[in-house]
């Protein structure tokens, strides 16, 4: 008859834990990235009142006599599907569409979640606000290139970082000299060249026809300029067919010596400077120096790309966040502040780019939402108060019973 009473004894512990995990539930059901936990139940050890025995010549075989002693908890899963996403256009915050974590680091251990509520600090380190845990990714180097092969690092952006400038080493032509100038004909055009500290100068580049299909030209510029005279021959077709001259130097004051190479087009084609039977439009169209910039804005890519928008009008990669997957999720170790650490259940991180290996994509300005289902955790709850409930009656019952059994003397 103990027996009974110990089995509720096991549902009555069993359902409040049941419970627990329902409240837990419904309390975060509007914490960011917040994966649900599951309950299951197993019944516990049986007693054996009398064993199983074979058949044997005429008798036939009897099944075992086993009596429960009750339930116990089987596990606690965590349900891993998407939660939806909230679009609160804060650029830092970062939410993954299938799976994959973002790395975070307190420079000890290594710490993962779905949470991407981040945020710079004073350093322009991007962290976790509620704990300052570093995001962790990849740095690119001066030139913009990021090596996903290497190791991670916290990302760090310093707010007004500047892009050095770099000196113009190409000057591209395009458009048309006439055929029908006549020799001694000219036309200029002029750009804005760089040199090494992001200094401005104006190069003249006139062109003087001096025979049929050719042409001679000649840039003006900065005193001390060398390399600044050539020609252009141009084909029967009006395609460029030869180009001489260059490259254009000069040292201005303070700077390094700037080289620059003027690009007239591809010899044998219509790509660059042509010679046609029409109006003059040669132009000095492109120059790839540019002057020193500093950071104004960042965008973040679906792989996890962070862009910087600079002052100069150029843009350059600055740095690549990391996202990580496993084997077994459902094998994290959960440590609060929604952020989770490996076991020796959960498989190593396969760490790489969003995009890549399963690992979802990036979506920059959004956060995922709790994926708890309230209905379902509503009628968990009924569940979980009427097996709490019919298991105190088996305790009732049970009492009563040893009350009758104690009453028999009187």
């Amino acid at each position: 008859m103990m027996r009974s009473m110990f089995s509720g004894v096991s549902g009555l512990r069993n359902h409040q834990t049941m419970m627990d995990v329902v409240g837990n539930n419904i309390a975060n059901i509007n914490t960011v990235g917040y994966k649900s936990s599951q309950l299951s139940f197993q019944d516990a050890l049986c007693q054996t009142l009398r064993g199983a025995r074979a058949s044997a010549g005429f008798l036939g075989g009897t099944n075992p006599v086993q009596i429960g002693l009750g339930v116990k908890l089987a596990l606690v899963s965590t349900n891993f599907t998407q939660g939806s996403l909230q679009n609160t256009g804060r650029m830092t915050d970062l939410s993954i569409q299938g799976d994959g974590f973002f790395i975070l680091s307190d420079g000890g251990g290594t710490y993962y979640t779905r949470a991407g509520y981040f945020s710079f600090d004073a350093q322009g380190k991007l962290i976790n606000p509620s704990n300052g845990y570093v995001v962790m990714g990849w740095m690119a180097d001066d030139a913009g290139r990021i090596d996903t092969n290497a190791t991670m690092q916290p990302i760090s952006i310093p707010v007004g970082q500047t892009m050095a400038p770099r000196a113009t080493t190409t000057v591209r032509f395009q458009g048309n000299l006439p055929a029908t100038a006549g020799v001694g004909d000219s036309f200029t055009t002029a750009i804005e060249v760089m040199d090494s500290q992001g200094n401005r100068h104006t190069l003249t580049f006139t062109f003087i026809k001096t025979d049929v299909n050719e042409w001679a030209w000649e840039a003006t510029g900065p005193a001390g300029i060398s390399g600044n005279t050539g020609t252009l021959t141009f084909d029967d077709s009006g395609a460029l067919a030869s180009v001489s001259g260059g490259p254009i130097q000069f040292t201005p004051a303070g700077a390094a010596t700037v080289s620059i190479t003027p690009d007239f087009g591809t010899v044998g084609s219509i790509s660059g400077v042509t010679q046609f039977a029409t109006a003059s439009t040669v132009a000095a169209v492109y120059q790839d120096g540019f002057t020193a910039g500093y950071l104004q804005s960042i965008t973040v890519s679906d792989n996890g790309i962070i862009t910087g928008f600079f002052s100069n009008g150029l843009n350059k990669q600055l740095a690549q966040i990391a996202v990580a997957v496993f084997n077994n999720p459902e094998g994290l170790i959960k440590v609060g502040d929604t952020m989770y650490r490996v076991s020796s259940n959960s498989g190593e991180p396969l760490v790489g780019t969003s995009g890549s290996g399963n690992r979802g994509v990036i979506t920059a300005g959004t956060l995922e939402m709790s994926n708890v289902d309230l209905a379902q955790e509503f009628t968990n709850m009924i569940i979980a108060e009427r097996g709490f409930q019919a298991n105190s009656r088996i305790i009732t019952a049970t009492d009563q019973m040893l009350q009758e059994l104690v009453n028999i003397k009187r």
